[in-house]
Parts: C-alpha cells; structure tokens; sequence
C-alpha cells in the first residue's frame, strides 16, 4: 500500500513537471492570469497597498488582469502610483485593445478596430498612472476613462528604448521606485525572477508552482521565513488564458465562451509573497473547514488537520477514535436520522435534489436515503453529487461531532 501510494504521487508529480517542462520547450510559458483569481488573493494585503507604487513588470497594460484589477481600484486601495511594463515578445501584446502614437509622438490607447497598422503599434511600452477619475463623465470608473487620462497626458504611456525585458536597466530603474510587484513571472523564469526581487529588496506578490519552493534559489527564502505562501489558493488547478497559437491538445484546455480567448488549466499554482497575511497566523479558516448543509458544524477531512483554535462542533473522521484524547476532546454524539430525538441533525429534506455521477449524467437517484449523512454543498469533480435549483451537494465519509475543551486563542496580527 505504501509503495502504490508513492508510486501514485510520484506520478501525480511527475505529471505537474511535464506541464511545465512543455511549456518551456515551447516557449509557452505566456499564461494570463484570471481577475477573479488575482481578486481572491489582493483582499488579503488591503492595508499594505496605501501609498504605495505597485508595479507590474511582466504584463502588457491594456492585456493584463493585473493591471486591469489595480488600475480599476487605483483610489479603493489609495495608491500612490501604478507602473506597467510589457515585453517586446509577449504574443499577445497589443492583441486586444490598440495603443497608437499621434503625429507628435504621444502614444494613447484606442478601441476603434477599424485602425490600421499604419497608426498602430506593437513596440514595448511603459504605462504610468497616478490619477484615476471619471473623466468621461459617465458617472462611473472604467478602462474608457483610463484610456482618456492617456490621450489627455494626465497619466502617461512611453514607449520603451529596450525591449522590456524586467532585467534591463530602464526596467531595473522602474524597479527601484516601486514599492510592491505584483505579477505573473514565466514560469522559466521565476527562479531568476525571484532573485532579482530579493537582490532589490522588494516586497511582492506573484504566482509560480509549488515545486518552485523546492528550487536551491528560493528553498532558503521560505526556510528562513523571508518568502511564504500567499492566503488564497491551497489545491486544485487555475485556469490561464494563452496565446492564439498555443495547441490545445492537453487535457483541461479549452476556449472561453464568454471571451473567446484559449485558456489551459495548470495544477500545482499558488501565489508567492513576503506581504504578511493573517492566514499565516490564523489556525481556522472557513475555507479549509466548510460547514455542513444539515448538521451545526464544521468538516474536518483528516485527524491531523482538527484545528486546535476551534471552539465549535467538528465533524471528524472516525479514524479520530485512534488519536482520542478526552482530556483535550468532548465526544457530542455520532450523525443520525432527522427522527432520531437526540440527534444533532438539522432536518434538511433533499428529496426533490437529483443524483448525478461525476461524469454529469443523472444516476436516477435523488436526495431522499441521504439525509442522515452529513452534507456540504460542493461539486469536488470526482465523485456523484445531487443537485436542486443549481445547488450541488455531495455526502461525506462517516463523522464523529466533537468539541475542544481547551481550543487555543489565535493571534491578532496588523497586517
């Protein structure tokens, strides 16, 4: 058991390197960064932006989330000022929205798609904003009056003299104003990367795999407590979006109905930073410890992972009788039947929900025989669920409802 369960992991592994190892062959380590995933993570370091200059130097202005995302929150977050670089070679630079150079020279930003290559241009460029308003006058902040504070000169947007690469000296330069990075760095570059945010004593916030922190240039930053991991991705894969001409033919990739733009999923993502969070700091977390649909309680998938800073109920594995202590721990009955007069069940009817395997196609069964389990709304993808209304909810293994006699107080940390 235990050599088939290395073997499996080794294999799981092995396949997050390949990922990876193709991309750089290829040369396909352009992966866009989703804004919903860039909004997760942003509202855990608030605090630290005021005043601040963000700058984010692996990203095309008008193509970027990143840029979208602080641009859009410019005076939410009370910036100081927001710089943005793009790369010569970034496949989609200038795919999108159009940045033009009048005939004095000024660069601006267009959304006319009737514009010619004439008046267009796909040179690398440096966006500086330190104003946000409505300029249009449209009763609302959009890339509209971003595009307008351009053309007008209140911000500004330069054409680079090299070819944006961040290791040049204007990027350096650019670098040492700034306060914070945040970005999305190629993936075959991010140990060069990294050290080059540390050699400038940067704070940051970026996105690389997790076996990043195995690499010898960033093991002892995270050893020595000088880099960790971010607060809002901890499993699973995210999805990228990618140039035009990246193939399709791995599982996960796909085209975005809403966009039309090609997207791939990567595992192993998470977010970089050395931003204080409090999830470094807090033991509990909602969002490892889902509460269940019809039992007052949280779910705690493994023994190991109780957390000792609760002070509710816990629905526990029944593996957790092996490691029961009871000084430590008060056992508050097992699940039970809705009917049962002791029971710790909340009575929810999932009669009318309809059974469905992991593949999506209807089991013929519905809600009604599980209501004694407890349930969490979710779909993990792996396993059969039932659904009502667009409400997916899966059962659990077994569990054991307990309670901390002596939970520990997390600590306040000012972040």
């Amino acid at each position: 058991m235990v050599a088939g369960t290395a073997e499996s992991r080794g294999e799981r592994i092995m396949a997050r390197n390949n990922e990876l190892g193709a991309a750089k062959t290829a040369k396909k380590d352009e992966f866009y960064t989703q804004l919903t995933d860039i909004e997760k993570e942003m509202r855990y370091y608030r605090k630290h932006f005021k005043g601040k200059t963000v700058l984010c130097n692996c990203d095309d202005p008008f193509e970027s989330n990143f840029f979208k995302y602080f641009v859009l929150n410019f005076n939410r977050l009370e910036l100081k000022k927001l710089i943005a670089t793009c790369y010569a070679t970034s496949p989609i630079m200038g795919s999108q929205l159009k940045y033009c150079m009048d005939a004095s020279g000024q660069m601006y930003i267009s959304f006319d798609s009737e514009l010619t290559a004439d008046n267009t241009t796909k040179r690398p460029y440096k966006a500086v904003v330190s104003v946000v308003y409505d300029k249009t006058g449209d009763g609302g902040v959009d890339m509209f009056d971003v595009a307008e504070l351009f053309r007008s000169g209140e911000n500004q947007l330069t054409e680079l003299s090299g070819d944006g690469d961040y290791r040049s000296d204007e990027c350096l330069e650019l670098l040492q104003e700034a306060d914070i990075v945040v970005t999305n760095p190629p993936f075959s570059k991010f140990r060069e990367y990294v050290s080059t945010l540390i050699k400038y004593d940067k704070k940051f916030i970026i996105i690389g795999n997790i076996n990043a922190a195995t690499y010898k240039e960033t093991f002892p930053l995270i050893q020595h407590n000088k880099m960790w991991l971010g607060a809002s991705i901890h499993s699973g894969d995210r999805a990228f979006y990618v140039p035009d001409d990246y193939p399709l033919d791995a599982a996960g990739c796909g085209i975005d109905e809403s966009t039309g733009r090609k997207f791939i999923r990567v595992k192993g993502v998470r977010w970089y930073t050395n931003l204080d969070h409090k999830q470094r700091h807090e033991r509990y977390s909602p969002e490892f410890y889902p509460r269940f649909d019809n039992y007052d309680a949280i779910n705690v998938n493994i023994t190991a992972d109780i957390p000792c800073d609760y002070a509710g109920m816990m629905g526990v594995p029944i593996t957790f009788l092996d490691k029961y202590c009871p000084e430590q721990f008060e056992i508050i009955g097992p699940e039970s039947a809705p009917s049962n007069p002791e029971t710790l069940n909340l009575g929810k009817d999932y009669s009318e929900y309809i059974g469905y395997s992991q593949d999506r196609v209807p089991n013929g069964r519905t809600g009604s025989t599980f209501g004694k389990c407890p349930v969490i709304e979710m779909d993990d993808k792996k396993h059969p669920y039932y659904e009502k209304d667009g409400c997916r909810v899966q059962t659990t293994y077994h569990r054991i409802f307990v309670r901390n006699k002596h939970p520990e107080t997390p600590k306040e940390v000012q972040v």
